[in-house]
Formats: C-alpha cells, structure tokens, sequence
C-alpha cells in the first residue's frame, strides 16, 4: 500500500497517494505502535505528500516528530535522521521560514559530504536545496555557483536525460532570471519543458512547472502574449488537479494577474489578484512573505486602475511601471 501511494506521488496524484498514506500510517500505528522504524516513514511519506499538496503546516507538524524520533533512535548522523533534516528544511522554506531553513540544510550538506562524499546522490541534492533557499533569500550569485555545480555533476553522474538533471536545469534556469539573465533562461526552459512533456506528459505537474517558468521568462522578456497563453493554459490545468486554492493553482493565478498588468488589462489582474489575496492570508497569515508581495502588487495594481480612470473615465493603454519578482 505504501509502494502504491509513493508511485501516485511520483505520477503527480497526490490525493490518492494521500488517502492511502494515511490509511498506512494509521495501520502502522496500531500494528507496530509509534517508535516503529517503519511507522516513522510512513509518518515521513505522508507528511511528504501534505508537502505536495501545499498543506505545509501539516507537513512541518510531521516532520518535526519524524526528526525527533529518528534523532532518538537512530542517532543524528544517521542517514534517515539526515533525511529527515532535509525534509523538514524544505518545509520551512515553503512557509517562508528562510533562515531556519537555511540553518538545517547547511548542516544537511555538511553532513552528506562527509559521510557520503561530493559525488552521492544524496548530498548533491542537498547541494540543490540549499541553492534554493539562497535563492529565497534573494542571495542569486550563491544559489547560481551551487546550481552550476549541480547541473554539471547531474549531466556526468546520470545524463542530460534523467528527470534529476531537468530539475537541476529549471532551478539554474529560475535563477538565471532572478539574476536579470533573461535570455539564458529562456533557452533552459524551452529545453526543460520540450524534455518533460516528452518524459512525463503534458499534465504532470512538474510539466506544469515548466511551463510556468517559461511563461514568466516570456513576461520579463516583454513577450507578454506569448506569457499569458501559457499562463492560462497552466492555470486552467492546475484549478482541475490540485484545486482553486492549491499553493500552486495560486502561484498560477498571481503570474497571469502580472501579465494582465502588464497588458494593461488592470480590471482583469485585480480580480485575479484580490483571490491571491485572500487565499495567501488564509493558508499563510498576513507575514508571510508572498502574503506581503500580493498585497502590494494588489496595492499598484489598483494605482494604476484608479489612475487611468480618473485621466480618461475608461482604462487607458498606457502600461505603468512596476517591477514584480517571479513566483
């Protein structure tokens, strides 16, 4: 049952993965008690799809205890407390906890370059969690050197071919545009996303990912038509499998909102912005980081809409000047 519910994982059906997740962890409680080794994953696996699934808080609560008891049963240089680590990492810098993450995963990496050596899967993945939270720590030139080291080592381990090696490609690419290198990342993109829909199909999620993240080079490239019809194709497709108020449904409709911006199409983006809004303070509170940056593009948005009615009673053409970071 486990099996089954990981392989709904990497098929992108987290609801079933979840139900069966569940369903296991419910009956390893009950059957081995809650210090069981295999209890304890199944708690990780679990807690693993809530992160999927954008219920972050719920994955943290998990993560924590998983921690905890692998710390105590196993010791902390332990392969499975060390992944446990990680997970947790990727938690909190999915709820905007930058620096507690960064903290975990610095010691993370540490960790598997000396137990495991530079060149093991384990600790080049690390290597590429820590480049993504320096990227949300906005420290781009660190997370480039790491996603440049990353993809290299990926491209000789594994090949140009292997799903591991198209994510180290995406992350250099979203960082090559977090660094204004718009060009660079419009070539990885276009690559990652022929390479996916070729290996996953066109509604796997992580394909979905990929063509949002073209979608916003387009934008940042001035090829907003090009970025809007990618955009609606990827927020349509997210609304059907995960759902109107999924993370990355949200992310979705706060990308089309910039480009409506950007097309001059105000009315449309404050709609689809006032939604960002209100879902964002209801999953994350007020504080957290994309909650801010929403009610601030909301803020310029509505600017620019109250302006260009009081000039002409009607929205005019003429384009606004705000510059938005990538979600």
């Amino acid at each position: 049952m486990g099996n089954l519910a990981r392989i709904y994982g990497s098929l992108g059906k987290y609801a079933d993965a979840e139900k069966l997740e569940i369903k296991v962890l419910d009956m390893r409680n009950r059957l081995l008690g809650e210090d069981h080794p295999d209890t304890v994953w199944a708690m990780g696996n679990l807690a693993s799809t809530y992160g999927s699934l954008g219920k972050y808080t719920d994955a943290e609560r998990l993560e924590i205890n998983v921690l905890v008891m692998r710390n105590r049963i196993f010791g902390e240089e332990h392969p499975h407390t060390i992944t446990a680590m990680n997970n947790l990492a990727i938690s909190y810098e999915s709820l905007g906890k930058y620096a507690d993450a960064g903290k975990l995963e610095i010691k993370v990496l540490d960790m598997r370059n000396k137990l495991l050596g530079e060149d093991h899967p384990d600790t080049i993945w690390a290597m590429g969690n820590l480049a993504s939270i320096y990227g949300s720590l906005e420290k781009y030139a660190d997370a480039e050197k790491l996603e440049i080291k990353v993809l290299d080592m990926r491209n000789r381990l594994l090949g140009e071919d292997h799903p591991d090696t198209i994510w180290a490609m995406g992350n250099l690419a979203s960082t090559y545009g977090s660094l204004g290198k718009h060009a660079d990342a419009e070539k990885l993109e276009i690559k990652v996303l022929d390479m996916r829909n070729g290996l996953l199909g066109g509604d796997h999620p992580d394909t979905i990912s990929a063509m949002g993240n073209l979608a916003s080079t387009y934008e940042s490239l001035g090829k907003y038509a090009d970025a809007e019809k990618l955009q609606i194709k990827v927020l349509d497709i997210r609304k059907r499998f995960l759902g109107e108020e999924h993370p990355d449904t949200i992310n979705g409709m706060e990308n089309l909102a910039i480009t409506f911006y950007y097309l001059q199409i105000y009315t449309d983006a404050t709609s689809l912005e006032v939604q960002v809004v209100d879902v964002r303070k209801k999953n994350f509170g007020d504080k957290h980081p994309k909650t801010v940056k929403a009610v601030a593009l909301l803020a310029e948005i509505r600017s620019q809409l109250q302006a260009n009615t009081d000039n002409s009673g009607t929205e005019s053409k003429k384009k606004g000047e705000f510059f938005y970071s990538r979600v």
